[in-house]
């Protein structure tokens, strides 16, 4: 199965005379680089959607708990740690 991921960006960069850019996106306590090409308006600290390497799509923060809680109980988060921060509070 394919997951897209979310994570909060922490910093953004442009690369080749300034036409490409490049975030820093952090999952829990897992930072990776993504490609920005398909979402020019995102900004630092925007939540994205992470597919393969490249942000496809920008979430809310609240969409992105969501995914995060559905992915722990599918088993899906893999070699994500410290993802504390990004799960719901429990109720």
């Amino acid at each position: 199965m394919c997951l897209a991921i979310p994570g909060k960006i922490k910093s953004i960069e442009t690369r080749y005379d300034g036409a490409v850019r490049f975030a820093k996106v952090a999952f829990g306590g897992i930072v990776k680089e993504a490609s920005l090409e398909m979402l020019p308006d995102v900004d630092v600290d925007d939540y994205v959607l992470v597919h393969v390497g490249v942000a496809i799509s920008k979430v809310d923060e609240e969409e992105a708990q969501k995914s995060f809680k559905y992915l722990e109980e599918l088993g899906e988060l893999g070699e994500l740690t410290d993802v504390d921060e990004y799960l719901p509070e429990e109720q």
